[in-house]
């Protein structure tokens, strides 16, 4: 669904009244004001529609992109939410996850934060960016859980700073390894830049994309008039898995 940003409120899914633990994934990598970055506008909205219904405990986590720490990105941020945990991927105890698919794209099993796996109910929030011409919204937004300890020759693919192929590789992974139940594209402005995800040309845009992240990845990109790599290799997957599943029932 698409809403209008100026009177957007965030209308929680009812799996959240049952939660204990909400984990929200933001664009925070850098102080950068949005749409570099998620608003604070924006998940202070889906913080306060989740605390309509819910007494869970909610986290918010992000990976510096550089040398600033996490604290400091989320205070120049203006990430002060009460009764919210703040926490950075590179200071949680890394776990290992097995990618589900049987051809993985890049990585067979990830490394990521413990919390996650704690967590009942994960939401995705990135910021409207178009990147060399494709979409950079709330699936590829789960690369910023990878921890850098376990992802030091990556580190310069997975900062965006360096174009490569494998990151719609390794993006396409995670969606199926880390199935997030909600995807939002933060849509107040857009971001348009020929390299670096941090900074380009900006634009009012208005609108804000909720439901599931392949979804509103999907009507992002519809809307901007993008081509999104990852959606892609996810389409291919599913459909494979399809074809699978047919062939197993013939059996």
């Amino acid at each position: 669904m698409v809403f209008k940003a100026a009177d957007f409120v965030f209308e929680p899914p009812r799996a959240i009244a049952f939660a204990r633990r909400v984990l929200i994934k933001p664009n925070a990598c850098c102080s950068q004001p949005h749409p570099a970055t998620t608003s604070r506008e924006t998940v202070m909205a889906v913080i306060a529609g989740i605390r309509r219904i819910s007494s869970a405990d909610i986290i918010l986590l992000e990976r510096s992109a550089g040398i600033e720490t996490m604290h400091s990105i989320y205070r120049e941020l203006g990430y002060d939410f009460p009764h919210t945990l703040l926490l950075d991927v590179d200071q949680c105890v890394p776990v290992a996850v097995e990618n589900p698919l049987p051809r993985p794209f890049a990585i067979p099993t990830f490394w990521v934060p413990n919390v996650i796996l704690s967590c009942d109910f994960l939401i995705t929030i990135a910021p409207f960016k178009v990147v060399a011409g494709e979409g950079d919204f709330s699936i590829k937004n789960l690369l910023g859980l990878l921890p850098a300890a376990k992802y030091r020759r990556e580190m310069k693919i997975l900062s965006g700073v360096v174009p490569h192929p494998d990151i719609d590789n390794m993006a396409a992974d995670l969606y199926f390894t880390l199935p997030f139940d909600l995807g939002i594209v933060d849509g107040r402005k857009k971001l348009t830049s020929t390299d670096d995800p941090c900074r380009g040309n900006i634009e009012d845009y208005g609108e804000i994309f909720v439901g599931s992240p392949y979804d509103v990845d999907c009507e992002a990109s519809q809307a901007g008039g993008v081509t999104t790599g990852y959606l892609r290799l996810i389409e291919e997957a599913k459909a494979e898995k399809g074809r699978s599943n047919n062939d197993d029932g013939e059996r």
